[in-house]
């Protein structure tokens, strides 16, 4: 169907695990009529958690795509994942959105996951809006909300609702609906009719006072966005609600503030204008910034550039591939141009061109086929047969290389083996399979013990991939004891100087070299760079050692994990002519960052996880003196109404069946949420203990 691409949206929901994510989408499906009857997270019936684990845990484990239609716009919905074990659906995700509504519940807050979402939005620049949920229930508090949003987040949220009470329905006070502050009109949701009809009606006397002094927030947060507004507001005292949105919506595209509206989707209320709101508030393709990326000819290193034009040449990013026995299915956001069906692209990572075999418009877990797909559109791919997650694919005469998507790394492991020794070769395809889908599962042989070691995000990410290689490929594999991924760096830094010498038969190979090793903070396990002088060496050896330093920061330590947080910088070259080679400079590019590791010395970093625990009050005690035992250390509690929420960070090796134990401790009222924050120096015991 032809569109305008200003008419498309690309939005992620994004939450804390349990915050209504999957429930708001089940409601905008319905009321845009992509479905005529909503789903229920509890009973499994969602569209978008379609996978049969997530219908059994009632939670989201792989991000979903789908499209709607609401007044004339397209809307193409990525529900993610609130479950830490799985943020690369959420990191891949935000990473080709162009746009993201927050969900926040009313009775828990900013939790810790809300924070990790809200930290990758803010580092792919993407734009969003804010939606406080919950707004029925028992212990639910719209300021309080609103108030750990600005001050958690260090976000800068503009109500543009109030809900009318809070609480479930039935009792006194409780929420009845929602106030529009840019209107000045009370809304009301009938119920009954699944929230259809929505009533407009006068504002109630008893909250006048209220919206006068939210109002008024409002008003003066626009005035000071927009000169146009400003000028009305110092005139007249009030700015136009057309002003208004035109105010916010160029300074939510520019990440300066957040819209922010309320609700209950369980109980149908709040949700249209939410969907008012993308439209109003979020970026069409064409109001991001147009994307860039390299020539990947190393000749050229040009920076190349895509507008969202359907005129410019093919240019998408695979940020998802869904991988089956049968076929791979890769998610693809078209940037620029038209992607036909059964055309051929370029991969510029591998240099391979990549046939485009069929195109699908994805719903969930159902798709239609299409012929062709433009600029703007997220769309299913079968064909690529090397492509995986972060690839471009884009037109082989007019080549470009986006920038990679990250992830963060691995931080349990656990050792798997097939049932019988005759599924061997079924285990290893099946864990390619897998590792191809999901970038943060990794397989691997042990070179000690000729295991094989599969590693994951959690205990609960590992779980279920287990069950997935029996569901969904019949193999039955036996398993052993989860363990910590542990990390190496080094303790000082250090100038190593090197010579590799050797008489080959009549020939002689010499190459010597210095280098720096030294600790370094970055996101990227190593860093490696040159200070030599231009002319030292041709810019081919040059790179042969370089890329042989790469190669060794790659590997492992003293103890034998692999190696993190380092810079290599080559500072000089000694050279013999007729003696020097590529294979004399890389032997002497391995030895000198041996000798380097063996000077510097190694220490040994464990995972350390950040910890959030909410408990009732009279639990503290325990729950205090059980992390205490675990090396936790408290870095801050609030209270939360009657319960008390604990930030803590604690070492993962010391974590381990924390859920039966914090169970355990509270009666079953207490509940928790981890995530990697840092690798830290571990003990000397942690070493002593590993070393036996």
């Amino acid at each position: 169907m032809a569109r305008s691409i200003n008419h498309i949206r690309n939005i992620g929901i994004v939450a804390h695990i349990d915050a209504g994510k999957t429930t708001t989408t089940e409601r905008i499906l319905f009321y845009t009529g992509e479905t005529h009857r909503m789903g229920d997270v509890d009973s499994g019936t969602t569209v978008t958690d379609f996978d049969p684990e997530e219908a059994k845990r009632g939670i989201t484990i792989y991000s979903a795509a789908v499209s709607c239609q609401w007044k004339e716009y397209a809307i193409n919905i990525i529900d993610t994942p609130g479950h830490v074990d799985f943020t690369a659906e959420v990191e891949r995700s935000l990473r080709v959105l162009d746009g993201a509504v927050v969900i926040f519940s009313a009775v828990e807050g900013v939790e810790a996951q809300s924070e990790t979402v809200w930290r990758q939005a803010d580092r792919y620049h993407v734009p969003r809006m804010c939606f406080i949920n919950k707004m029925d229930r028992i212990g639910a508090s719209f300021e309080r909300t609103f108030g750990q949003i600005e001050n958690r987040l260090r976000a800068h949220p503009i109500a543009l609702q109030l809900p009318i009470g809070a609480g479930p329905a039935d009792r006194p006070g409780g929420f009845q609906g929602i106030i529009d502050l840019v209107e000045k009109k009370a809304l009301y949701f009938n119920r009954e009719r699944q929230g259809q009809d929505i009533d407009v009606r006068e504002i109630p006397d008893e909250e006048l006072d209220r919206v006068e002094e939210w109002r008024g927030k409002l008003i003066e947060a626009v005035a000071m966005l927009d000169e146009k507004a400003f000028a009305c507001y110092d005139e007249t005292g009030d700015i136009p609600p057309e002003d208004i949105r035109r105010a916010l919506r160029q300074a939510t595209i520019q990440s300066q503030i957040q819209p922010l509206f309320c609700g209950a989707s369980l109980s149908y209320v709040g949700v249209q204008p939410v969907l008012d709101g993308v439209i109003s508030f979020l970026p069409s393709p064409v109001e991001v910034p147009a994307v860039t990326g390299k020539n990947p000819n190393p000749k050229k290193e040009a920076v190349e550039t895509r507008q969202p034009s359907s005129d410019e040449p093919v240019c998408g990013l695979v940020f998802k591939v869904q991988a089956s026995q049968h076929a791979e299915l890769c998610f693809v956001r078209i940037y620029s141009g038209v992607l036909k069906s059964r055309s051929r692209l370029l991969n510029p990572r591998t240099g391979e061109k990549e046939l485009i075999s069929q195109l699908w418009k994805i719903q969930a877990s159902s798709k239609a086929q299409l012929e062709q797909a433009e600029a703007g559109d997220i769309v299913g791919v079968v064909g690529p047969k090397d492509s995986v997650t972060g690839d471009t694919l884009c037109d082989q005469h007019h080549p470009i290389l986006l920038e990679a998507i990250r992830f963060p790394e691995t931080v349990i492991s656990m050792a798997v083996e097939p049932d019988s020794s005759a599924e061997r070769k079924k285990l290893e395809e099946t864990l390619r399979i897998m590792a191809k889908q999901d970038p943060t599962f990794l397989a691997k042989i042990s070179e000690e013990t000729g295991q094989t070691i599969i590693s994951g995000m959690g205990e609960l990410h590992l779980e279920i991939i287990r069950n997935r290689m029996e569901r969904d490929f019949g193999l039955k594999v036996r398993v052993h004891k989860p363990r910590v991924t542990y990390r190496e760096t080094i303790q000082s830094s250090v100038d190593q100087e090197s010579v590799f010498e050797r008489q080959a038969g009549t020939a002689s190979l010499y190459a010597g070299l210095k280098i720096r090793l030294e600790p370094f903070e970055s996101e990227l396990p190593y860093v490696v760079t040159s200070k030599l002088k231009p002319g030292t060496i041709s810019s081919d050896w040059e790179k042969t050692i370089l890329q042989t330093l790469a190669d060794q920061a790659r590997g492992s330590g003293m103890v034998g994990h692999p190696l993190t947080h380092l810079r290599v910088t080559l500072l000089d070259v000694r050279s013999r002519e007729g003696e020097t080679n590529d294979v004399a400079l890389a032997a002497a590019s391995a030895k000198v960052f041996n000798d380097a590791l063996n000077a510097a010395g190694t220490v040994l970093l464990e995972p350390i996880m950040k910890l959030e625990v909410v408990t009732p009050d009279n639990f503290l005690g325990n729950v205090t003196a059980d992390l205490n035992s675990r090396r936790a250390i408290i870095v801050n509690n609030e209270r939360r109404n009657d319960l008390v929420v604990l930030e803590a960070h604690a070492p993962l090796a010391e974590m381990f069946g924390y859920s039966t134990q914090i169970r355990s401790l509270s009666q079953g009222r207490a509940s928790y949420s981890m995530e990697p924050l840092r690798y830290d120096v571990a003990p000397p015991s942690v070493l002593k203990a590993m070393l036996g």
